[in-house]
C-alpha cells in the first residue's frame, strides 16, 4: 500500500496547488484535504474533509485515515474562507497547531511531519546580523502578530519532536511567497498604487516562488534516501536579494517616504479601510528588512529553487500590470531627456 499523505489549510491557494502536486507522486495512494471552510479551488482526485483543526475531532480523522505523512499548512498570516479577522487566524495557527500536534502524538500511524513556517520568526530590528542561518537567535522576538504565531508554532513542533523521536520532522521556513497567484500581506503591499515607505530606509527583501514553495513541500514530505536528509528546520528563499526600491522601480510603482510615526499611522488607516492588512510587523520588515541563508536548504533538504529572488518578484510584476510608472516609460523619458542635455564631456 501507499502513503497516506493529510493536508490541512486546504482552502487557501498554495495549499490547494500542493494537494494536487501530491496525488502525482507514485509512492502516494491517497491524499485526505482537510479544512474548516470549503475550498473554492479544485482538489483533484483528493478526499476533502470539512474539519476545523482546533477541535478534537481532528484526532478522530487522523486514526480513521491512518494517515502517515501530515502536511501542516495551515499557518498564515491572512484569514481564509470564512475565517475573518486577527483573533480567528491566531486561534487556528496556534490553537490549531496544538491539537494537531496532540492527535499526531496519539497516532501511531504517522512518520512524517512537515510544518509550513516563515522567516518571519526571525524577527526584523536594527541590530539583526545581515544574514540569518537556522541556528541563529533573533535579535528581539517579534512582540505579536503573524511572526508571535510561529514562534509558538515551532515551539510546539519542537516539543512534540521530543515525545516522538520516531516520527522524521520538517519545518520549512519560508521567504515572503510571491508569484501571480500570491495572497501574503506583502503581495497586498505590493498591489497598492503608491507605495509608502520609511524615510531613510532602503530594506533588503528576500522572495520564493509560489512553484518553488510548492516544490520544497513535495520534497519535505518525500521519504527520504537517508533518514536524517529531510528532517530538520530549514530556510526556503530564492537566490539573492532585492532592495524595497529597486522592487517599487520594477512595477512601476511611485513610493511615498514617510517619517515613521505617519507611516504607521497610515498602517491603520489602510487596515480601516480593508485596502490591505498592513501590519507592525510588515512595518518592521519595510523598514529593517530581512535576508537567511540557504546552505541548508540545499546541502541537507536537497532542494535547489528554479527561481531566483528576482525572478520571483518579476513574475508577481508581470501578473499585476504596468504600474504609475512602467519602466519601459519612465527608460524612454530618461533617454529623451539624456539626448537634449549638452554633453558635459564636450564643454
Amino acid at each position: 500500500m501507499g502513503k497516506v499523505v493529510l493536508v490541512t489549510g486546504v482552502a487557501r491557494p498554495l495549499a490547494g496547488r500542493f494537494v494536487r502536486r501530491v496525488q502525482r507522486e507514485p509512492d502516494v495512494e491517497r491524499v485526505v484535504a482537510v479544512d474548516a471552510v470549503e475550498p473554492d479551488h479544485p482538489l483533484g482526485d483528493a478526499d476533502f474533509v470539512r474539519a476545523d483543526i482546533r477541535r478534537p475531532a481532528i484526532g478522530k480523522l487522523l486514526a480513521e485515515t491512518g494517515a502517515d505523512t501530515v502536511v501542516h499548512l495551515d499557518v498564515s498570516g491572512v484569514p481564509a474562507g470564512s475565517r475573518t479577522g486577527r483573533a480567528a487566524v491566531k486561534e487556528t495557527n496556534v490553537i490549531g497547531t496544538m491539537q494537531l500536534l496532540g492527535a499526531c502524538q496519539k497516532a501511531p500511524a504517522v512518520r512524517r511531519l512537515v510544518v509550513k513556517s516563515s522567516t518571519t520568526v526571525y524577527g526584523s530590528a536594527p541590530r539583526d546580523p545581515a544574514v540569518f542561518s537556522e541556528t541563529t537567535p533573533p535579535k528581539s522576538l517579534p512582540p505579536g502578530g503573524f511572526g508571535k504565531d510561529v514562534v509558538e508554532v515551532e515551539g510546539y513542533v519542537r516539543g512534540f519532536a521530543r515525545r516522538r523521536p520516531d516520527v522524521a520532522v520538517c519545518v520549512l521556513r519560508f521567504a515572503n511567497v510571491l508569484g501571480p497567484s500570491a495572497d501574503s500581506p506583502l503581495a497586498e503591499y505590493f498591489a497598492l498604487p503608491v507605495l509608502p515607505t520609511v524615510v531613510g530606509y532602503d530594506p533588503r527583501l528576500q522572495f520564493v516562488h509560489e512553484e518553488d514553495a510548492i516544490e520544497a513541500l513535495r520534497i519535505g514530505a518525500a521519504e527520504p534516501r537517508r533518514a536524517t536528509l529531510n528532517s530538520g528546520t530549514f530556510n526556503i528563499a530564492g537566490d539573492g536579494v532585492l532592495l524595497l526600491s529597486q522592487a517599487a522601480r520594477r512595477l512601476g510603482r511611485p513610493t511615498l517616504p514617510l517619517p515613521l510615526p505617519a507611516l504607521t499611522w497610515a498602517r491603520a488607516a489602510l487596515r480601516v479601510t480593508g485596502i490591505t492588512d498592513f501590519s507592525a510587523e510588515q512595518v518592521r520588515l519595510l523598514t529593517h528588512g530581512r535576508v537567511v541563508a540557504t546552505r541548508q536548504m540545499r546541502e541537507t533538504l536537497g532542494f535547489e529553487p528554479r527561481f531566483s529572488t528576482a525572478d520571483a518578484f518579476a513574475d508577481y510584476a508581470r501578473s499585476r500590470g504596468p504600474g504609475l510608472l512602467p519602466p519601459e516609460a519612465v527608460a524612454r523619458a530618461v533617454d529623451r531627456l539624456a539626448s537634449v542635455l549638452p554633453d558635459r564631456g564636450q564643454s
